[in-house]
Order: C-alpha cells, then structure tokens, then sequence
C-alpha cells in the first residue's frame, strides 16, 4: 500500500482577506480549509492533490449553507454571492458582518457561572496543554475541576499544582462516568462543561456555551470539535468516518427527535462528549451518567446515552458550532483500532440499554440488524467507504464484546452510591 499522505490543514481568516487574495493549493498537496469569519466558524472544504480546480467557487459553496443558518435571506445570499464573485470585498464584508452581526456585537464578560470538568487518566502532559487553553480563554469559566481517575501515580496532581485556580480531586474507582459524577457533585455553578484532557478550548468556548443557555432556554449542550491535524492514515479515517465534527449550523435537539426520526433515534450523532456542557440541576434529576457505561466501563456511549434521556423527559439540547474545541486524533493504525473497538462496544450496550427503557423506539432491532449490514460492506468490496476496511474487523468484535457486555451487566444499578 503506498503512504498516505497528510492533509495540510489552513485556517482561513475571510474577513482579513481580500477574495482575490485567498492563496490557492498548491499543487501536489492535499488541504483541509477551515474558514472563519472572525471567531465565528463557516465551513470546511477538503482539497486533494490532483483537484484544486474551482477553489474559489468551492469556497463559496462551503460557507453559503452556514450563513443561511444564520437566518440569511434569499436576497442577501445572492448579493453576497454577486459580491465574491466580482473580487468586491468591501460590499462581502459588509453583507457577512451584517448577517452575523447578531453573535459579533456581543459584550463579552471576563467570567461566567460555569463549571468546567475534566476528567483525566494518565494523560499529564495532555492535561497541561488542555488546561492552559481554558485558562486562555477571553471569558473564564468560575470554577475548573480535574477529576484523577484511577491514577498510577502523581504526575496529573503535579500538573494540576502549576495552576492556582483549578481544583483537583482524586477517584481511586476506575470509569469515566465515574469521574464525571464526582465532578457532578462537586460542581458549584449551575451549567456543567465537560471537555476532555486531549482537547485544547477556543477562546470564547465557555463564553459561547455560556450565552447558550442563556439567550436559548436548553438544558444541554453539545459543541464543534475540529481536528488539530490529518497527517496521518489513523487520522485521517477517524475525521472521516467517525469524527466529531457534527457541521457548523445550529440545531436544537427535542422530543420531535425521538419521534419524528426515520429508523431509530441516533442520538450519537447529537454531539461528543469531548464539548458537551449541561444544567447540573437536569443531570440530577436524570441520576447522573450511567456508571456501566463510557471508558474504564463498556468503553463508551456514557454521553449519548444521557442525552438520550434528556430528550424522552422533555428537555432540549443545543448543537452551536460557535462552542469549540480542537481534538488531536490517535495518529497509530493501533491505537485507532483500540478506540473503534471501544467506541462499538459502548455503542451497542449503550442502544440495548435503551431498548430496555423504551421497546417501541427500535434500538434492540438496530442492534441486531448490524450484522447485515456489516456483511453487505464485505460483500460490495467497500465502493464508498474508502480505508474503512482498516477498521471493520475491530468494529465487529466491539460489537460482539458490547452484546456480551449488555447481558452481563443489564441488571447492575446504573449508579454507584
């Protein structure tokens, strides 16, 4: 197999460049653009070595969706579109600043009311890097708690010690839902942010799950995660094929979702855990996360699995593409296969768990129904589904492992008290 080449990924600041301006690809190369009009993401557009052809009209076709969500009309998606089309910057600026100008002009405070989780194992050097990025921030969160889960020595606790406004408590019991309850309860604000010690926080990342609840009325919060490089083969699959990235256009998540969804309700899809922030008070009233479930446990779905009750209870979950956070992806083929593994055994415990609380909504049948599917991916070689081969044979046994998961442990209390 020939090496797979990186991905070169480019921020690109619109509203700092004239169109005409804009570096094109060079040839040879592969590119994955991110484009940002000031603090506020628009879209994403990956560019291969042998088609940089129509760059500029891509770009265009890759942020028109975003600015729409921004309840921009008929009329001023094509003056915008005239506007770039004729290299006329000035009149492009003014029509982009216009339509977004309800999320630029906000005052923003230096402190929030918000608690920022994270839970962490033996990830010190990870953990510093993550904690620095919350504590960069423009706006700050009122509390930043680290949760030690399990750990095999000290070197998270001395990390923790380089920063004299954060919080660190010990969890000698292994499980990440574990690590979050605690954090739950030791929580003094009134919203809950979780994020994870591999990720580093946009600026304005509390700031924006802050206002969140504020200005919409949600009980929950999932954000954007961007990928802090594509270099590698690993990397590069799971930003495709199971990556964070859940699109840069609002959406509120209700009980329309469970009951309007074609098939079962994929409530994975509503977010990651690594950018998620909730009312404490819900999270209370739903008796925390599930403690069968996410890492040191079925290996995941500990996330969807609470929103999934936050929506057959009534309550409402807010996807913003303005709440970010930057992920850095397993670079090894190993390690990939490691967490894909985990991620299905979660995954399927986490779908029979909540066949168990609702029969009627098809989880139990999805489940098992998988395997067809599976066989249908051997069968027609893989057309559509490029380097997902690399990975399958790892799916396959974590969804035989969650199956044995489910039934060994479907009777245990979801909570330890």
């Amino acid at each position: 197999m020939s090496e797979i080449s990186p991905y070169l990924i480019r921020h690109v600041q619109l509203d700092a460049n004239d169109i005409s301006e804009i570096p094109k690809p060079e040839l040879g190369n592969r590119y994955y653009f991110i484009f940002w009009w000031l603090k506020i993401p628009l879209g994403h557009l990956y560019v291969e070595r042998d088609d940089h052809t129509n760059f500029k009209e891509k770009i265009l076709e890759a942020i028109l969706p975003t600015l729409k969500n921004y309840n921009c009309e008929s009329q001023q998606l094509h003056d915008i579109t005239i506007s770039y089309n004729n290299h006329d910057f000035l009149k492009f600026s003014a029509l982009i600043s216009k339509v977004l100008s309800t999320y630029l002009s906000k005052e923003i405070p230096a402190k929030v009311e918000v608690s920022v989780i994270v839970c962490t194992h033996n990830r010190s050097e990870s953990l510093k890097n993550c904690l620095q990025s919350i504590n960069n921030q423009i706006c700050k969160p009122a509390e930043i708690i680290v949760i030690d889960n399990a750990p095999p020595d000290e070197s998270t606790k001395n990390v923790v010690n380089q920063f004299n406004n954060v919080i660190y408590h010990r969890e000698p019991r292994t499980g990440l839902s574990i690590a979050r309850n605690l954090g739950v309860k030791l929580a003094q604000h009134p919203i809950i942010a979780f994020t994870d010690d591999d990720v580093m926080v946009h600026s304005l990342w509390t700031y924006n799950i802050w206002i969140s609840f504020e200005s919409r009325k949600v009980d929950g919060l999932t954000g954007l995660v961007l990928a802090t490089s594509l270099d590698t083969e690993s990397q590069q699959i799971f930003e495709k094929y199971w990556g964070f990235n859940k699109g840069y256009e609002d959406i509120i998540f209700d009980l329309n979702f469970i009951h309007s969804t074609e098939g079962v309700p994929r409530v994975w899809e509503i977010g990651a855990g690594a950018n998620m922030a909730f009312k404490k008070d819900v999270l209370v009233k739903l008796n925390y996360f599930d403690e069968r479930l996410g890492a040191g446990a079925s290996g995941c779905s500990e996330d969807s699995e609470i929103w999934y009750k936050m929506l057959i209870n009534g309550y409402k979950i807010h996807y913003t593409p303005r709440a970010i956070v930057f992920h850095e992806h397993r670079k090894e083929i190993i390690q990939l296969k490691k967490q894909i593994y985990s991620y299905m055994r979660g995954h399927v415990a986490s779908a029979l768990l909540q066949h168990k609380q609702n029969e009627n909504l098809g989880y139990k049948s999805y489940i098992f129904n998988l395997p067809k599917y599976y066989l249908l991916l051997f069968r027609i070689g893989f057309p559509t589904y490029k380097f997902r081969y690399r990975t399958l044979w790892s799916e396959v046994k974590g969804y035989i492992s969650g199956i044995n998961f489910y039934y060994r442990n479907k009777k245990k209390p979801p909570l330890t008290l």
